[in-house]
């Protein structure tokens, strides 16, 4: 798996588009058990500059640049979270794949770590009950 360069990275989290040999990464991005956190950190990228312009450049007090600045970034987050799913979505079609493997592929990761999960579950229930 190849992944991007740090300028790369920066046009991809701008909503770039990145060639072909990025494939495999940009469907590892999104469908990882990391996918939204990876998906907040490009959004925390993309939304730092607007939000250091208002912390620097409002005419008002400190006070109030602080709380404007928040209310815009977490309102950016908030937003790109509700919409994370289509946005991962259309980074995955860009990158070639059908619309809906990300959902696909993150469904199927959760199954196998629930299933995962409960044959731990039973297996230490069968041990307890061997010991008594």
């Amino acid at each position: 798996m190849r992944r991007p360069g740090l300028f790369r990275w920066l046009i991809y989290a701008f909503g770039g588009h990145l060639p072909p040999e990025y494939a495999e990464w940009v469907r590892h991005d999104t469908t990882c058990s990391t996918w939204l956190l990876r998906h907040l950190a490009r959004v925390l990228v993309v939304i730092a500059a607007p939000v250091a312009a208002i912390m620097l450049w409002l005419p008002a007090s400190v006070g109030v640049r602080a709380l404007t600045a928040f209310t815009c970034a977490a309102c950016a987050v908030l937003l790109t979270s509700i919409l994370s799913n289509d946005m991962t979505e259309r980074r995955l079609e860009a990158a070639g794949y059908d619309w809906g493997t990300g959902a696909r592929l993150r469904s199927a990761r959760a199954t196998d770590t629930q299933r995962r999960a409960n044959q731990r579950r039973r297996e230490r229930i069968a041990a307890r009950r061997a010991r008594s």
